[in-house]
């Protein structure tokens, strides 16, 4: 009898439409394989803590209960978990921001909601006149506070709304350029054991090689400046032909300091663009900017 997969994901909407594309992305290349879906419900969803849900389902993996998993990659620690491997990035979607709102354009005074503190200064940076409250909560609670009229908007990544289906919400999207997203924001990672070689091998064929060169340069710009997924970090890497262009920005909390910082170099060696940025940054002064996080 062949083995079942036993595939751990959060309980949100979100999470679960993310790991039913996965499941359904590998089930087509992988016919031969059988899936069982796990639903979890973590500390994270009862506190809102990116690192409490993941830290949960990667202790799921490491105890066997679990045989892989999909997370949101902005939510991952920088650095990889001992034992736990990314075995996959299937191609990403779009890593933008949006704004949905219940009136466009947003007016000076308007009470603008999120939780990312990447965001908030972003905003400020953007609109100082703008009131920035900070709200916690999955997509749908996120909704529900423009819709109870608590917020006048809020920020949400592109691709979460383009994955529940909900693009019609959209209000506005929001330029790449002035709003640098997290890192890895937009892709899935694929997680399993080291040792799981047969397992790692199957997922091999949703790995996507463009996607995984631009999100192992973010990501290796977060874990060199010893940042996690709730700092004023922002930084996008993008893949043309033979060509990694990363950029990376360091906010202040009140968006009126930036550092940002550009490279170009070969998508096999994503790790030496992503220490070119990070020299750059530390010269204009990141790291004074992350203290206050630390």
């Amino acid at each position: 009898m062949s083995r079942v997969y036993r595939v751990g994901t959060r309980s949100s909407p979100l999470a679960r439409a993310q790991t039913d594309l996965v499941v359904r992305r590998l089930w087509r290349t992988r016919r031969e394989l059988s899936f069982e879906i796990v639903p979890m419900t973590t500390a994270g969803d009862r506190r809102a803590a990116a690192a409490d849900f993941t830290g949960t389902i990667e202790r799921a993996l490491r105890a066997r209960h679990i045989d892989l998993a999909v997370h949101s990659t902005k939510d991952l620690p920088a650095r990889d978990t001992p034992g736990l491997v990314i075995a996959a990035y299937p191609r990403r979607a779009d890593p933008g921001e949006c704004v949905v709102a219940r009136h466009w354009p947003l007016r000076s005074g308007a009470r603008v909601g999120s939780s990312s503190v990447r965001r908030r200064a972003q905003l400020r940076r953007w609109r100082p006149d703008l009131r920035i409250w900070e709200i916690h909560g999955n997509v749908g609670t996120r909704l529900e506070h423009v819709r109870s009229k608590t917020v006048d908007a809020v920020v949400l990544a592109r691709a979460g709304l383009e994955r529940l289906h909900e693009t019609a919400r959209i209000t506005a999207r929001l330029p790449v350029a002035r709003f640098l997203p997290s890192p890895g924001q937009g892709a899935l990672a694929v997680q399993t054991r080291r040792e799981e070689r047969s397992l790692r091998k199957a997922l091999r064929t949703i790995d996507d090689r463009a996607t995984r060169a631009a999100v192992e340069s973010e990501r290796a710009v977060a874990e060199m400046l010893g940042a996690n997924c709730n700092l004023p970090l922002g930084s996008l890497g993008r893949v043309r032909g033979d060509r990694l262009t990363l950029r990376a920005e360091v906010l202040s909390a009140d968006g009126r300091r930036t550092v940002a910082a550009e490279a170009i170099g070969s998508p096999r060696s994503p790790r030496s663009v992503a220490r070119r940025v990070v020299a750059d940054l530390n010269r204009g002064g990141a790291q004074t900017l992350l203290a206050p996080y630390r």
